[in-house]
């Protein structure tokens, strides 16, 4: 009841819309954590609508900031799951991009000092239009625009990617749908808030009918009460009573033959309410508006029980029309697309100079004075051949020791199949030479490979890296001592099948003239070409 007792007041104020995941929320309590993400007014709707309908459904984030999401592992909001979130950047010209929307969580000035950032580690290569003007310039006023002024001659696709890269222009966001259940916080799927958000609608609807049901109930029996109160003027037989008693007493009596039409017994709370009518309304009293209002009652009573009979139908009606009223506008902002995942070594701009220092075995982009090898980024690997048959990938760093004697040494490209490696290693136990062919494509880094037999005192007398998997023809000198009667000939790498970086049991024998009858003659066999 209200503070004065003449009306009464909700116990609580229930949602019937799941604004939870509409709005999302993020937030910590006593060991638990949680992390909802917002969804599409509309979406939600046309979900519900499926739920009640038993039809599967999905959701996915939508954010007023706009921009794309990649939901291929969202996992319907549970813990373990991610989206990607970039922003949308646009080409103006071969000089300047234009940021249209942030992603989910940042601000423009957190962008910009990312970009910024991303600038002086050079990792990507921005540069002012003009003096006293920003590489980065803030636009932004109704709409989200920020331009970004690049080096001549840099590519704006790859500067694209190395934004989405290195800066907040692509953020990763990890969902942690956490929620109260009955009482206890309870890890779900966004589609199961959605389910119990939808039941709980239900149920609210259907309580809101059952009350409706009650006030209808409510005022026909007080519209009947109050016509035969006027039309029999039992409002005369009370003048010549002394008490209120005996006035309450005299309706009692004057409504008892009436009483089987009312749902209800009559109490007395009934009766005190017809002693309130004024005689103002008695005198204009209209049985015929009285009729009408008490069919349109009974009209509304009945469609209220209708409605309670097909509660599922009513709901389904109820998110529509909600739809119809505040749908429009509220479109999907977030574009749903599917992003390739951008290697940061391949976008990083060439920020450094790889040196060498062969017989020492330092590599680095600190040691200034050695032999200059090539541009790279302070990001990449770096990967080495030594003279002993020894492979490793190691990070750049100002100056790494990796060995002595090295014999090659470049940028290293993860997966590159294309790049084919020949070498010819003297087997430091038999002392007979092996040929080999093969990519590194994968390696864990720090580790060394042997590529040769694994012998102690192996060596490598020959070594090539071909971009392109050449197979080329190298030409074999004999010793004096052989007793071979041609001592020089060729032999062609494209013999040697292409093995992997650690299968050195698969070298092939050199042999020590190719397959000429007075020498003998080749074999293949296991483990590789062998002269009988």
């Amino acid at each position: 009841m209200s503070y004065d007792g003449r009306k009464r007041e909700p116990v609580t104020l229930p949602v019937k819309f799941p604004l939870l995941l509409a709005q999302g929320v993020e937030g910590i309590a006593v060991g638990l954590s949680t992390k909802i993400l917002p969804h599409n007014f509309n979406e939600l709707i046309e979900a519900s609508i499926q739920i009640l309908k038993d039809k599967p459904v999905s959701l996915f984030p939508d954010f007023q900031t706009g921009g794309l999401v990649d939901v291929s592992n969202y996992n319907d909001g549970h813990r373990g799951g991610k989206v990607r979130v970039r922003a949308r950047i646009e080409e103006i010209d071969k000089k300047t991009l234009v940021i249209r929307d942030v992603p989910f969580g940042v601000t423009t000035s957190q962008l910009m000092e990312s970009i910024v950032k991303a600038s002086e580690l050079g990792k990507i290569r921005i540069k002012s239009p003009a003096k006293n003007v920003s590489a980065v310039v803030d636009n932004t006023a109704k709409d989200v625009e920020v331009l970004v002024h690049l080096q001549p001659g840099v590519s704006p696709d790859v500067s694209i990617d190395a934004l989405y890269a290195f800066t907040d222009c692509e953020v990763s966001i990890s969902p942690n749908a956490c929620v109260i259940i009955g009482d206890k916080p309870h890890f779900v799927s966004v589609t199961d808030i959605l389910r119990v958000n939808t039941h709980q609608t239900v149920q609210l609807l259907q309580r809101e009918l059952e009350i409706r049901r009650s006030e209808l109930m409510e005022r026909l029996l007080y519209s009947s009460l109050e016509k035969i109160f006027i039309e029999n003027r039992i409002y005369r037989k009370i003048e010549e009573c002394e008490t209120f008693e005996a006035v309450i007493e005299t309706i009692g009596k004057a409504l008892k033959p009436y009483r089987k039409q009312f749902y209800r017994e009559i109490t007395e709370d009934d009766l005190i309410r017809l002693t309130e009518i004024k005689i103002k309304r008695i005198s204009k009293y209209d049985g015929f508006k009285a009729e009408e209002l008490m069919r349109r009652l009974e009209q509304e009573l009945a469609e209220t029980e209708d409605n309670l009979a097909n509660i599922t139908r009513y709901a389904i009606n109820y998110y529509k029309d909600l739809q119809k009223k505040y749908g429009k506008g509220r479109e999907r902002k977030t574009e749903i697309r599917a992003f390739n995942t951008i290697a940061a070594s391949v976008v990083a701009a060439a920020n450094q100079k790889l040196y060498v220092d062969r017989e020492g075995g330092f590599i680095g982009y600190g040691l200034k004075k050695e032999e200059y090898v090539s541009d790279c980024s302070d990001i990449d690997d770096i990967i080495v051949f030594r003279r002993d048959g020894k492979c490793m990938v190691t990070k750049i760093q100002d100056k790494v020791f990796v060995g002595k004697e090295i014999v090659y040494v470049s940028v290293f490209k993860k997966n590159d199949e294309r790049k084919i490696y020949n070498l010819v290693y003297l087997d430091g136990k038999s002392g007979i030479s092996m040929a080999k062919r093969f990519p590194v494509t994968g390696v864990t880094r720090d580790r060394e490979y042997d590529l040769t037999m694994g012998n102690p005192k192996s060596k490598l007398t020959y070594f090539s890296a071909n971009d392109n998997g050449e197979a080329e023809v190298i030409t074999i000198s004999l010793t004096a001592q052989s007793s071979a009667k041609i001592k020089q000939f060729d032999y062609d790498f494209a013999s040697v099948g292409l093995k992997t970086v650690g299968s050195g049991q698969y070298s092939h024998e050199v042999p020590r003239s190719e397959d000429h009858p007075e020498n003998g003659r080749c074999v293949d066999s296991g483990r590789g070409r062998y002269l009988v």
